[in-house]
């Protein structure tokens, strides 16, 4: 079995910041790409920010240079600091990793239960 767990979402005021983290847990053999994505209310899941296993990310448009997503391998956990955000930042945010398990060695992609972060205006 293999586990994502999040947490860091909360209510914030506009301009303000979070940190999100999103931790695997599990029968792991490795983690590639891991990532977060957000969905709005009556919107589809959107991709926020991915990274690599060796660091390298990308982003959104909507989030350059306000939000950075980083890791620790060592801890299986991947983080998103959010800065200067926006009440259209409001959205459940979804931790996403690709993971090959032990054992079958099969790999596949696995997601969080959800934070919701609320921008206030």
């Amino acid at each position: 079995q293999v586990q994502l767990v999040e947490s860091g979402g909360g209510l914030v005021q506009a301009g303000g910041s979070l940190r999100l983290s999103c931790g695997a847990s599990g029968s792991i053999f490795s983690i590639n790409g891991m990532g977060w994505y957000r969905q709005a209310p009556g919107k589809q899941r959107e991709l926020v920010a991915v990274i690599t296993s060796d660091g390298s990310t990308n982003y959104a448009d909507s989030v350059k240079g306000r939000f950075t997503i980083s890791r620790d391998n060592a801890k299986n956990t991947v983080y998103l600091q959010m800065n200067s955000l926006k009440p259209e930042d409001t959205a459940v945010y979804y931790c996403n990793a690709r993971i090959t398990r032990r054992v079958l060695f099969t790999t596949r992609d696995y997601w969080g239960q959800g934070t919701q972060v609320t921008v206030s205006s």
